[in-house]
């Protein structure tokens, strides 16, 4: 077998236990909760620049902010790392 198999075989038994319940040796990450109204004060953008550079509506950044709904899964990793490192992300983003 070929090294890139054994590897992709690796990670997907690895995958399966830790999806079992097993014991594994596996990062995982857990993305904090964040008050998304002060990450977007970081970065000094209105809500209509905030929403229209990451990719949300206005709407939903805005339930966001007034604590009706909570970003989760892509949205909240998004965040977490704009509150990390607001000005390397929107430099990036500006590349």
């Amino acid at each position: 077998m070929s090294s890139t198999f054994e590897s992709i075989t690796k990670g997907l038994e690895e995958a399966v236990a830790y999806s079992q319940g097993n014991p594994v040796e596996v990062r995982t990450y857990h993305p904090q909760p964040v008050d998304v109204k002060s990450v977007r004060l970081q970065t000094k953008l209105t809500q209509n620049e905030f929403a229209a550079t990451f990719g949300i509506s206005v709407s939903t950044l805005r339930h966001w902010e007034r604590g009706d709904r909570k970003p989760q899964g892509p949205a909240l990793v998004l965040l977490n790392l704009v509150k990390k490192s607001p000005d390397t992300v929107l430099r990036v983003l500006a590349d």
